[in-house]
């Protein structure tokens, strides 16, 4: 099967290119695999990946033009040839590696821990069935960036726009009924930024490889925000 692969090395000297490499495949075969049998045939090739099974995160690149995690995406799925690149709209740091930085300190910035103002009961805080119920499709994120590097809002203000990612993440606190923190939590998402940036075009939607929908988030938060304003 023919694979065409993003390749920068800053060091080399050499422009960004693509290079072509022919893989032989078997049943059942997902794309970390063939990276790497790409690797065992170019040592300098560089990507990310760690468990395989989807859990981790760390293998998320661009295939034919959509993001995906690499050891979830069956070759049987994909057309001839297999383009792979870096996430767009990253600083890429070698081939399919990019650099993270901007989206862990954005996940940073929404505080994602349970804040009390009351004092914390010695074994645990209690929660009704239906409050927990309502954790659901938020608490699976992995947080493997697939859905924050294919946000066009993402790559134009990435100092700026929370992005899907950690947007899905504030919702998951503040749809939380043992966080006391609501206030204080639609306060710093305040501004024409942090969160109106979303469009909901729902490419964040299309690309989450756990099937989460941040855009839902994302409007629940818009709505919570309008009735504290009325």
């Amino acid at each position: 099967m023919k694979f065409r692969v993003y390749r920068y090395d800053p060091e080399s000297g050499q422009k960004p290119h693509m290079q072509d490499y022919d893989i032989e495949t078997f049943r059942g075969m997902m794309l970390r695999d063939a990276l790497k049998a790409i690797k065992a045939q170019d040592e300098t090739f560089a990507f990310r990946h760690s468990c395989g099974e989807g859990v981790c995160g760390s293998d998320g690149v661009n295939v034919n033009g959509t993001n995906k995690l690499a050891c979830v995406t069956p070759i049987a799925d994909l057309k001839e040839p297999v383009e792979v690149r870096p996430f767009p709209g990253r600083p890429v740091i070698r081939d399919l590696v990019v650099d993270m930085t901007q989206f862990y300190e954005q996940y940073k910035a929404i505080e994602p821990w349970l804040k009390r103002k009351e004092p914390t009961p010695e074994q645990e805080i209690l929660q009704s069935p239906a409050d927990r119920d309502k954790l659901d499709g938020l608490y699976e994120c992995i947080m493997c960036g697939c859905c924050s590097t294919f946000c066009p809002s993402f790559w134009w203000n990435p100092e700026k726009f929370l992005g899907p990612q950690a947007l899905l993440s504030a919702w998951r606190f503040l749809a939380d009924s043992r966080d006391q923190a609501k206030d204080e939590r639609l306060d710093f998402l305040e501004g024409p930024y942090k969160l109106f940036r979303c469009h909901s075009i729902m490419n964040c939607v299309e690309v989450c490889p756990k099937g989460l929908n941040p855009t839902k988030a994302i409007g629940h938060i818009k709505e919570l925000m309008l009735k504290k304003a009325v």
